[in-house]
């Protein structure tokens, strides 16, 4: 791969972090959850865990990411034809029945607010041509966000072998899923009105997470509950321009503890700009560039949650792939600042050339040549300097 083609891709992925997520949480507290995490959604930074990478059942919350799926693939305005696989699915349930038409926006609201499974095997049929094929595409989605400790065997979160998460891999799941602003339209709402069974009634549905109605900024995501997994929750919250995200597993008063774990969380980080849009933070050299040097900086502004001592010890290191071969474009990658947080890296943003330099071309000579030529017929020889380059 070009030494561009790497820097386009790079530009394309930087944003997602380079926290691991776990060096720098908080330690674990009272908490009865068997695993707990809370992360801030745009930066994927972990800011307090019990057992992160204990795989786990996690009962409806597997819901978060038949819903990414869906809205990745299919389109709102789908209409959806359940088959006699959804109708009369066990559990939870929107009580579908065998024929009846719906659309896939009505069919994800009937998932995630109340929990149905029935519209789970509707959407993944839709969407994957079988239950099996979904739960195929669920997988290589967890794959692609690095869920490494993730394996779906179910559509709807029913007990099944194999089917598993950690609560560090279920917040980062939700993370890419509250990047969708129809996902956070979709969990965000307390009651809804969708389509009945045909031309009749229509279904009235009311979400079944309590913190909506009781915890200040809350806006998702989803309730979970089979004898196998247990109690889940994943909670999530936004104060201060600060979206948190809490995932508690196999836990009791899953409510009561994942909004006590966001609100010490709001109450110790805030969002502290780390590394500026558009300043420039110095200059990198080109190679047969006809400026020689173009001002580098980064192309969005970089927030990180901070408590007041991390804020003191956080420091910025740059690394610039220079000389960088002209032409260079306003906007391509020429380096990268990386983040550490006591040594140890905690975020990485590309660093992108912020105006361009045109190469040297042998047109770019001769109208070199003219000028100094005309400077001389004026009587400006002072004015006039060698464009080629030196010998030595």
């Amino acid at each position: 791969m070009s030494f561009r083609a790497f820097a386009a891709s790079f530009v394309a992925v930087a944003f997602i972090l380079g926290y691991n997520g776990s060096a720098q949480a908080a330690p674990p507290t009272s908490v009865s959850a068997q695993a707990a995490v809370v992360m801030e959604q745009g930066s994927r930074r972990v800011l307090f865990e019990k057992n992160a990478h204990q795989k786990l059942a996690m009962a409806s919350t597997t819901k978060i990411m038949t819903a990414l799926v869906a809205l990745e693939r299919g389109n709102l305005e789908d209409r959806v034809k359940v088959g006699r696989n959804a109708a009369g699915v066990e559990g939870s349930s929107i009580y579908l029945k065998a024929d009846e038409v719906l659309s896939l926006e009505g069919l994800l609201y009937g998932l995630m607010l109340q929990s149905g499974n029935d519209a789970a095997v509707a959407i993944a049929e839709h969407i994957g041509g079988s239950v099996e094929g979904f739960v195929k595409l669920m997988n290589e989605r967890a794959e692609e966000l690095g869920a490494s400790d993730t394996n779906f065997a179910s559509v709807n979160g029913l007990d099944r072998p194999g089917h598993h998460t950690s609560a560090y891999d279920l917040a980062l799941i939700t993370a890419a899923a509250m990047d969708n602003t129809d996902f956070r339209r979709i969990v965000a709402s307390k009651l809804v009105a969708i389509e009945g069974n045909g031309v009749e009634n229509a279904r009235f549905i009311k979400n079944k997470n309590k913190l909506l109605w009781s915890f200040d900024g809350a806006n998702g995501v989803k309730t979970g509950y089979t004898r196998g997994a247990g109690r889940c929750f994943v909670g999530a919250a936004e104060r201060s321009g600060m979206q948190l995200i809490a995932v508690v597993l196999n836990c009791g008063p899953m409510f009561e503890e994942a909004a006590m774990l966001m609100e010490q969380a709001f109450a110790r980080y805030q969002m502290v700009p780390v590394v500026m849009q558009n300043l420039a933070y110095g200059t990198v050299k080109t190679v047969d560039g006809q400026v020689g040097e173009v001002a580098y900086g980064a192309a969005q502004r970089l927030l990180l949650p901070l408590d007041e001592q991390e804020q003191q010890r956080v420091v910025m290191n740059i690394r610039l792939w220079e000389p960088v071969e002209a032409p260079v474009a306003q906007g391509q990658a020429v380096g990268e600042a990386v983040v550490f947080l006591d040594g140890r890296e905690l975020a990485v943003m590309p660093l992108v050339a912020l105006q361009s330099d045109g190469q040297r071309t042998f047109q770019w000579f001769a109208n070199k040549v003219i000028e100094g030529l005309l400077w001389r017929k004026n009587g400006e020889e002072s004015g006039f300097k060698s464009i080629w380059p030196s010998a030595g």
